[in-house]
């Protein structure tokens, strides 16, 4: 076992751990535990994050509930949902994912099983620390099709491409978000009062339409 901690996440890394141990851990601990997990074909991925974590989080998801609704189409949020499938012998918690061209497919929905359902078509991984886990792996395996990766400064969108993550300049779910734009508005975030960040990024995305 190892464990890591800075200012922004807690790690601890296990290994040797079977796909029945993992899913017997995510019952134990059930969804409201503060922890998140990555699986990989053995090696649990446990971590904790703090606020240099979390904050980046909430402003993504504000930003991006706000340009949908600026948009007008229909999402589903599925937060850190637990996106695992057998097969593949992976799983992931990510900080944020959405429904957005497969929305449809899982409205009125109460339960996803990535067997079976389609998985989503975002997700964000807040990643300010070094993970022990190949996480575009898992993201792959699981057939995400769009990643944005945050590392604290720097923000990059990748497209998934033949099973690999393609670096991208402009979003796949949402054409008129540039990775430079998307930027410039979590780097205000730090700076800028939340009410005052929402209000010019809607004021971006209306300009834009």
């Amino acid at each position: 076992m190892v464990t890591t901690l800075t200012q922004a996440e807690q790690r601890t890394v296990l290994r040797n751990i079977s796909w029945q141990t993992f899913e017997t851990l995510l019952k134990e601990t059930g969804e409201d535990r503060a922890s998140r997990f990555a699986y990989d074909c053995g090696t649990l991925e446990i971590m904790t994050p703090l606020y240099e974590h979390e904050n980046p989080k909430i402003q993504f998801d504000r930003l991006i509930f706000a340009l949908v609704e600026e948009l007008e189409i229909e999402i589903k949020s599925a937060g850190s949902t637990t996106l695992m499938r057998k097969l593949t012998n992976r799983g992931i918690e990510p900080d944020n994912c959405y429904y957005i061209q497969n929305e449809p497919a899982v409205r009125g929905r109460q339960e996803l099983d990535l067997e079976t359902d389609p998985p989503p078509d975002l997700a964000i991984e807040i990643d300010i620390t070094s993970s022990s886990v190949n996480k575009f792996g898992i993201y792959s395996a699981l057939g995400i099709p769009e990643l944005w990766r945050y590392e604290g400064r720097v923000l990059k969108f990748y497209q998934l491409a033949e099973e690999q993550y393609v670096e991208c300049e402009f979003s796949l779910a949402f054409s008129l978000v540039s990775v430079a734009e998307m930027s410039r508005f979590i780097e205000q975030s730090k700076i800028s009062g939340e009410i005052a960040l929402l209000k010019s990024f809607r004021a971006w995305v209306r300009d834009k339409i």
